[in-house]
């Protein structure tokens, strides 16, 4: 994933069907989220600006909130480019290089707990039927 641009790597993002979420207010958010939900965890990635975002892989156990977990099990914080490239490249769950530890979030790493939920959510991918369709 080197030499891609910021807008190469939100094009990766959405062609793996990442969840896209808006913090604040819909016309000028405070930040950015993206989550990537796999069977027993989920990638979070957040964008706080130009200049920082944040990334963690959480355990995704029944009632978590994936903004702000008590463990992770990676994480990762630079500017949005590297984080995303960083979110982008860990190993899947179970593989061999997917990461394992237990590890306390690092501060600021989460959502605030006075931002609340997300006010706009968009699926970047929608599974669609597979089937070509006939015109009749």
């Amino acid at each position: 994933m080197t030499g891609l641009s910021l807008d190469d790597l939100f094009v990766e993002l959405r062609r793996r069907k990442w969840t896209l979420y808006l913090f604040g207010r819909p016309a000028a958010p405070d930040l950015y989220a993206a989550t990537f939900r796999w069977p027993t965890c989920t990638d979070v990635l957040i964008i706080r600006d130009e200049r920082r975002a944040t990334a963690y892989r959480t355990p995704s156990f029944p009632g978590t909130d994936v903004f702000r977990p008590s463990v992770v099990s990676w994480q990762y914080g630079a500017e949005p480019l590297w984080t995303l490239r960083a979110v982008l490249t860990i190993g899947a769950p179970g593989q061999a290089d997917a990461p394992f530890q237990v590890l306390a979030p690092a501060p600021g790493s989460r959502v605030p707990l006075e931002m609340g939920q997300p006010v706009m959510t968009w699926p970047t991918g929608l599974v669609q039927d597979p089937t070509p369709k006939t015109a009749w």
